[in-house]
């Protein structure tokens, strides 16, 4: 079985990869923002992908991002930005046999972590998603990523957050998550990072 674990470099994702890394073999996928916020979360995410012993491809979503948040309503930038994270990694997961996409969210930890949002995010979606972390609090997180010697390399600003509005939806209604998903062109920039994927792995 194959995985495409989404490394974001903060604290819960490489918990989750170590998780289930027994059960599937790995490749991780870091989707960085370095026009917007340099080049730190690749670094981070590159060294713990290694304590992973997994495959690490990263690439830039910066001027997606700046899509989203020029043609939609900001409060949903988080759910629309995880929506094209996984819908990036299903076409890949299709075109490469990768059986699951393995993510670090946690029931409401943040706002697009809230059941509805979680909800919104994996709609549609043909390929499984797991979520190892889902039912963890936040310090069980923290004390297994210290165990697993992750902490020192994923403490730091979440780099996500940059363009992020000051009040994000903690609710959200399919319907409208998927007229904003028209309104920023999402299928035309999953397309867009999925030819930089296949650039990366060519």
């Amino acid at each position: 079985m194959k995985s495409l674990l989404l490394l974001s470099g903060g604290i819960d994702s490489p918990v989750a990869g170590f998780l289930i890394k027994d059960k599937t073999e790995i490749t991780c996928l870091h989707f960085s923002s370095v026009k917007i916020t340099g080049k730190q979360s690749v670094e981070k995410s590159e060294k713990l992908a290694e304590k992973l012993n997994s495959r690490f491809i990263s690439i830039d979503f910066s001027d997606a991002l700046q899509q989203i948040v020029n043609k939609t309503e900001r409060k949903f930038y988080f759910i629309l930005m995880k929506r094209l994270m996984l819908k990036t990694a299903e076409k890949i997961c299709e075109k490469h046999k990768f059986d699951l996409i393995v993510t670090g969210e946690n029931l409401g930890q943040v706002s697009s972590q809230t059941l509805e949002n979680l909800v919104s995010i994996s709609f549609g979606l043909k390929i499984p998603v797991i979520r190892p972390l889902l039912g963890m609090d936040k310090q069980e997180i923290i004390d297994l990523a210290k165990k697993l010697d992750t902490y020192n390399l994923s403490v730091g600003p979440e780099t996500c957050d940059a363009l992020g509005p000051d009040k994000p939806a903690t609710k959200s209604l399919q319907k409208k998550v998927l007229e904003e998903e028209l309104k920023a062109g999402l299928n035309d920039l999953t397309e867009k990072l999925f030819i930089e994927f296949e650039k990366q792995i060519n």
